[in-house]
């Protein structure tokens, strides 16, 4: 049984679902969540946030991290556990690998975007770099 376990958090339902596979799974491992902002993609999402937010793009997209993370963390709460969470800038697939090998994951837990046929091979997809890269077994949640 793993006793460390990753999870890849970002602001979909993929990834939810992902925290609470791996919540209910890995019911005896540390749990860590990640979530990175990529500065390519995730600063220009942070610029489409209500103009009441104030601040850089960058500090926009780690404000948005922290909220996610706290989602997470709340989430874990109602499932009566606790995680760990990690907020990183870099380009996401990197950053999974890079971190789990960092912790010693024993396995990693991310959810898909469910792309299929050549829009997955235009655009690519990070649990598919993820799984390919990865060390440890990554679990891919739809």
């Amino acid at each position: 049984m793993a006793e460390t376990v990753l999870v890849a958090m970002d602001d979909s339902p993929g990834s939810r679902r992902a925290l609470e596979f791996a919540l209910s799974t890995f019911s005896d491992a540390e749990i860590t969540v990640l979530h990175v902002v990529d500065p390519s993609t995730g600063y220009l999402i942070a610029e489409n946030l209500p103009s009441a937010d104030v601040g850089s793009p960058r500090e926009r997209g780690e404000a948005r991290g922290k909220e996610l993370l706290s989602e997470a963390e709340a989430l874990a709460a109602e499932h009566d556990r606790g995680v760990s969470t990690m907020l990183e800038t870099g380009k996401p697939a990197r950053a999974i690998v890079e971190t789990a090998e960092e912790l010693g994951a024993d396995h990693v837990v991310m959810g898909s975007h469910g792309r299929e046929g050549v829009s997955r091979i235009l655009l690519g997809s990070v649990a598919e770099q993820v799984v390919r890269r990865s060390p440890t077994p990554v679990s891919v949640i739809r």
